[in-house]
């Protein structure tokens, strides 16, 4: 099989988060120029035209319901405080709607006329955000604030009325609250009154505005979609996912067409049909899309088809477009594949390995096509951040990069991780963190059974609070690992959490415990304070900027593994936040990375 560099792997490019227009124009995300930036297509797999052409990333784009333009947001260096952009398509200006670049603005969506427009920011209060309305044509302050709030806000839509906004507050990543609010009167009202943990996820307005549709675990384990009665505050189930949760759902206002989807261990299952009653959908074929993760439904303008991004093990994202009614699906975007032919690209396995308590972990196995060395393949165990996120069947180009450069790949759903229902998202939660990194000693122990493995050339690779998982693995079981590769991790939760931006502390502690209650604790489960244990090498990546897990988290691991004469590469980027956003930067940080793993594995 012909081997492929890294700059190529990097290379193959990524269309999503589209929005149909009302004049049939399909926008979407391509990262062609090596960010994402807006483009535009007419017509299915027609040469797109670009209408942004920036540095830095470009994170949505959502069109005008009347006029040919759009809004885009963005922000600097991966800082994370984003600005929000209007772009007038046919001439092609663009204006800075927000201008206070020290704020974090949180999209809110347009009215039905296009004529003003809701978001949330922190610009009053950097630790809290607070719900504004601004016209189309204004810009900074210009803003109207239309309620102060302290904590965790954004806005999730307009009523059919334009009367009203859903406001939605996290408290953690597990519990939520909705609202409604009048802008006439200023009033708020709460909708979602609960006690413990509870989540109320991707509201969206019903058809009638009377009531709002979203999912929810109030009374399972699982996330199902439910229709919540502003008037009475009643639910009634919709749509219940089983053991499996319900993602979240789009609805068209005018046509009362609705597509929802359930994460199936990982898989996305689409379902589209059309309310026939407040809490009665009949249920339209099911779309015709590859098998994998699909999301970020947009209906056009009469609600007659719908566009959405798909992707899978081994096809990049690209842009669907869905006939409601009948299933049939088009793709309309051809994001290249940097040469590499699509058949060369290796399908990841579901398995399920044995942990110490019993339990069955869910997870991701790739093996490379060629026959395995005689020692067996080095395998990369890559663990996902969040922590409550879930490894799924995306496209992952350093995923075939290393299946095509002789790697095996091993991708665990550990305790903690989302997916699966509450309880198991709840397994790891502050006095429990370590039994997650228990999981990954258990991971490699199934990996020594398995006969293309060599035992001895295990590696950990992660990134965020993946990064922690890397780390805690390396100084929990030195013994198991060859290398380890931690990208923007966390090497002290006290520290991490002292640090970490203002808006994002509260609902950090909600997961890990907090700086007054748990200190001692956060110590003792933080690498740094277990460095003398590490013996493999370890490389460290980091941005500069990164606003979640500040960059003294690289810098004090470094300094202290290598007291230990533990060897350690460092590599910061002074233009990236959390995580690296840059083509030029990627490619350099994979190339070290690939460099490291040749060296040492």
């Amino acid at each position: 099989m012909r081997q492929y560099d890294i700059e190529r792997y990097l290379n193959v490019r990524n269309a999503g988060g589209a929005d149909l227009g009302p004049d049939g124009r399909l926008s979407f995300l391509l990262d062609t120029t090596g960010t994402g930036q807006v483009w535009s297509v007419r017509e299915p797999e027609s040469w797109p035209e670009q209408h942004t052409f920036f540095e830095e990333s470009v994170s949505f784009v959502d069109s005008s319901p009347e006029r040919s333009e759009a809004v885009f947001g963005m922000d600097e260096g991966g800082n994370e405080r984003a600005q929000l952009y209007r772009l007038d398509y046919e001439s092609g200006a663009i204006t800075n709607l927000t201008d206070m670049p020290e704020a974090k603005h949180r999209w809110g969506g347009w009215d039905s006329t296009g004529d003003r427009f809701a978001f949330a920011s922190n610009r009053r209060d950097e630790a809290v955000f607070d719900v504004y309305v601004q016209g189309r044509d204004e810009t900074g302050d210009d803003a109207e604030l239309v309620y102060e709030g302290d904590g965790w806000l954004s806005v999730a839509g307009w009523s059919p009325s334009d009367d009203r906004l859903i406001v939605h507050e996290a408290h953690s990543s597990f519990d939520h609250d909705v609202y409604t609010l009048d802008l006439a009167t200023g009033d708020l009202t709460h909708h979602t009154p609960h006690e413990g943990d509870v989540r109320y996820s991707g509201p969206e307005w019903g058809p009638d505005g009377e009531g709002v549709y979203l999912v929810t675990d109030r009374d399972t384990d699982t996330l199902r979609l439910e229709r919540l009665d502003l008037e009475t505050d009643e639910f009634a189930v919709v749509a219940d996912g089983g053991e499996w949760n319900v993602d979240g759902v789009a609805i068209d206002d005018e046509s009362r067409r609705v597509v929802y989807s359930r994460n199936v261990d990982g898989y996305t299952e689409l379902t589209a049909g059309e309310l026939v009653a407040p809490d009665r959908i009949d249920e339209f074929p099911d779309p015709d899309l590859p098998d994998g993760v699909a999301g970020g439904v947009s209906f056009g303008p009469d609600g007659d088809r719908f566009a959405v991004t798909a992707t899978g093990s081994t096809h990049n994202a690209n842009v669907y477009v869905v006939e409601a009614t009948t299933g049939e699906a088009e793709r309309w975007t051809r994001a290249s594949t940097a040469g590499i032919p699509a058949d060369t690209f290796v399908e990841r396995e579901l398995v399920h390995y044995p942990t110490f308590d019993g339990r069955e972990i869910p997870a991701f196995f790739s093996v490379p096509e060629t026959e395995p060395p005689e020692s067996g393949y080095p395998v990369v165990v890559d663990i996902h951040g969040g922590p409550e996120s879930q490894r799924r069947p995306s496209f992952a180009s350093v995923t075939q990069y290393l299946l095509n450069n002789g790697y095996a790949v091993f991708e665990p759903n550990v305790r903690g991780s989302s997916g699966y229902g509450k309880a198991y998202s709840g397994l790891d939660d502050v006095e429990n963190r370590m039994d997650s990194v228990k999981d990954v000693r258990e991971a490699v122990g199934w990996l020594h059974d398995h006969p293309e493995v060599d035992p001895d050339r295990v590696v950990a690779m992660g990134g965020s609070y993946g990064g922690f998982m890397v780390l805690a693995s390396l100084t929990e079981y030195p013994e198991l690992w060859a290398a380890g590769v931690d990208i923007v991790g966390i090497a002290n939760f006290v520290t991490f959490l002292e640090n970490t931006g203002d808006w994002r502390r509260s609902l950090r502690e909600a997961e890990y415990g907090s700086l007054e209650a748990d200190r001692e604790f956060l110590e003792s489960v933080s690498p740094i304070n277990n460095i003398e244990s590490i013996e493999a090498p370890l490389f460290v990546l980091h941005g500069e900027n990164d606003p979640r897990v500040p960059v003294g988290e690289a810098e004090q691991i470094v300094e202290e593994a290598r007291e230990q004469g533990v060897p350690v590469r460092k590599l910061i980027f002074d233009d990236e936040g959390h995580g690296f956003a840059k083509l030029d930067n990627r490619i350099e940080a994979y190339r070290e990375i690939v460099g490291f793993l040749a060296e040492h594995v």
